[in-house]
């Protein structure tokens, strides 16, 4: 019987980072298709003033109930109020008006996009470096995407207004995601989503109210099925896993994940709308998946 004292070896923390970002891509996507749901029984404007006027008070009346203080000074409720017009309101808002008469596809490719002009941009104003490996991984995403959605392109039904009001979108995201590493607003993000998601929906209302015909909203199970989903499963978990990964990842390597966005919006077009998919999707995950690798593999340390 040995003497020696026991020696507890301390567990391995567990790392939730693959998880927050599996369950963001998961989220993200599918809220394409919610959102092509949504804005076939609803205007775009007033479905989106709704979401994210109930995902922010949501948001307020939680922290109320558990009792949490208010974190943050008010220069960074001041930039989550900008962040929430760009993110929520501008990007979402262009966003869902081009889906009245651009393919999801196809929206999908464009705001895939992001990562590449993120890069550029963060190189640029962030100081975050653009190696060969790098841009070979964003290579690789671009051609993976464009192999996915290229023959939705072919079929001619997306309008030249929906491709520029998701253009438009894609600046807005792109534009959001630099402000928020450049600003580096401080205090808590769930706070800082419920003040972006009230920014959005006090912007949007009276736009909404004016230009929407409310008279046009069709009230069905898909309709509240997606309205649900939207709010809580996109407004509220994915944008705050959104950040999360923007704080925790960088906006290069976060943004990088977007390119996952098509061949799962892909999947859940098949799965939920009954869209066909053609075997080049599929192949085409495969240069996404590595260009991922490239652009958020951390770089070799040298040896000393």
């Amino acid at each position: 019987m040995s003497l020696a004292p026991s020696i507890s070896v301390p567990r391995s923390r567990f790392n939730t980072l693959p998880l927050a970002i599996g369950l963001f891509c998961l989220l993200w996507s599918y809220a394409f298709v919610a959102g092509k749901i949504g804005v076939t029984h609803c205007p775009p404007l007033i479905l989106l003033a709704a979401r994210f006027s109930l995902a922010g008070i949501l948001i307020v009346s939680a922290t109320l109930i558990r009792g949490d203080g208010w974190s943050l000074s008010w220069r960074d409720a001041a930039i989550f109020t900008v962040l929430g017009i760009a993110n929520n309101a501008l990007y979402l808002g262009l966003g869902y008006t081009g889906l009245q008469s651009a393919s999801a596809g196809l929206g999908g490719l464009i705001v895939s996009a992001n990562p590449v002009f993120t890069a550029g941009l963060a190189a640029l104003l962030l100081g975050e470096g653009m190696t060969w490996r790098k841009a070979s991984g964003l290579l690789l995403g671009v051609i993976g995407v464009t192999a996915i959605v290229w023959h939705r392109l072919s079929v001619g039904t997306d309008s030249f207004h929906g491709i520029m009001f998701t253009l438009a979108s894609l600046a807005s995201i792109v534009a959001g995601t630099i402000l928020f590493k450049l600003l580096a607003p401080k205090g808590s993000l769930w706070i800082g989503n419920g003040v972006q998601n009230l920014a959005a929906g006090i912007v949007l209302t009276p736009i909404a109210l004016t230009f929407a015909d409310v008279h046009a909203i069709d009230f069905t199970p898909s309709l509240i099925g997606a309205f649900a989903f939207l709010v809580l499963g996109g407004s509220i978990m994915a944008y705050w896993l959104w950040f999360h990964l923007l704080k925790v990842c960088g906006a290069t390597a976060a943004s990088a994940y977007h390119f996952l966005m098509p061949p799962l919006g892909v999947l859940f077009a098949y799965l939920v709308l009954g869209e066909h998919v053609e075997a080049r999707d599929l192949f085409g995950i495969i240069p996404v998946a590595l260009g991922i690798y490239l652009v958020t593999r951390p770089a070799a340390k040298p040896v000393s």
